[in-house]
């Protein structure tokens, strides 16, 4: 006999947000779903799905725990939640949104969700190593994605221009759609490039980038969550360093005098330290310690 499923009875029976929450929660850690696109548990990503699915506010979620939902309303929560438990859809795909801060961004399946630990630096406009914002007149923003770093660069560096190149077609579409919103086609140059060749001859005094880097093992390993998402995104190559090896050969030609390249290689420190040790690394500070963003000054790349 087949055993009933729990979201059409949670459909019927539950009452509440509070009671939508603590099913969702429920479910979530019984089926085993994997966090990293933004939230860090199951209550965390539970309480923004039911918070968007309701168009309440995320801030004050908790102070409407006790409401009653409508027949209507709590469908509309119960199949958001089924389609994050079922088919393991990442919850940004769900909603077609991520945020940085408090920097809101349109994402779909064909870009990596926003997440890079890059983005902390932004925040603080990468201080102290530039330490005057307006002295950054050409960033670069490689393996752009969704667009999300190129705005945040724009943002920090109120004089500069900025290059937001991809080999995906796709992806600068989301990234158009994501700078326009943001009121900066007048700042961001949209280029589709295989890593810094299609650039003409551009000299940047900044460049970032978060490329696929995850290695050949870990890409055989990813949870269910991460496979929706692109994969050219992501692999990096047998010990992941494929594309950062590329960058760094190219990036001696691509910065300007005094120039700085800022990169984000996820766990990968010590197989780059190995490959490269003669380069004086500077390993930066985030929100989850200094092992997986590097910056180089324009004498500090390898020959």
């Amino acid at each position: 006999m087949t055993a009933p499923d729990p979201f059409d009875a949670a459909g019927a029976e539950l009452v509440t947000i509070r009671d939508a929450l603590r099913f969702a929660v429920s479910r979530f850690n019984h089926d085993r779903l994997a966090f990293g696109h933004g939230f860090p548990d199951a209550r965390t990503e539970a309480a923004y799905l039911i918070a968007w699915a309701l168009d309440l506010p995320h801030a004050s979620f908790d102070e409407h725990l006790d409401a009653r939902l409508t027949r209507s309303e709590m469908s509309n929560v119960v199949a958001l939640l089924r389609r994050r438990a079922g088919e393991r859809v990442p919850a940004p795909y769900l909603t077609r949104e991520a945020w940085l801060g408090d920097y809101r961004f349109y994402v779909d399946e064909r870009v990596l969700i926003p997440r890079s630990f890059i983005a902390d630096l932004l925040l603080e406009s990468l201080s102290p190593w530039i330490a005057d914002p307006g002295s950054v007149g050409l960033a670069l923003d490689l393996c752009t994605g969704s667009g999300c770093l190129a705005i945040l660069l724009a943002e920090a560096f109120p004089e500069a221009q900025v290059h937001a190149a991809d080999i995906s077609e796709a992806a600068l579409a989301v990234a158009r759609r994501n700078v326009e919103d943001y009121g900066l086609a007048g700042r961001i140059e949209l280029l589709r490039s295989d890593l810094m060749s299609g650039l003409g001859e551009a000299r940047y005094d900044l460049i970032v980038s978060n490329p696929p880097y995850v290695d050949a093992r870990s890409m055989t390993e990813l949870p269910a969550e991460y496979r929706h998402e692109p994969d050219v995104a992501l692999a990096g190559g047998i010990d992941g360093l494929d594309l950062v090896h590329k960058l760094l050969s190219q990036a001696a030609t691509r910065l300007a005098p005094g120039g700085l390249l800022v990169v984000e290689i996820g766990h990968n420190r010590a197989a780059l330290e190995q490959a490269y040790p003669d380069v004086p690394f500077t390993w930066l500070e985030t929100h989850a310690g200094n092992e997986f963003v590097f910056l180089l000054r324009d004498d500090e790349l390898p020959a």
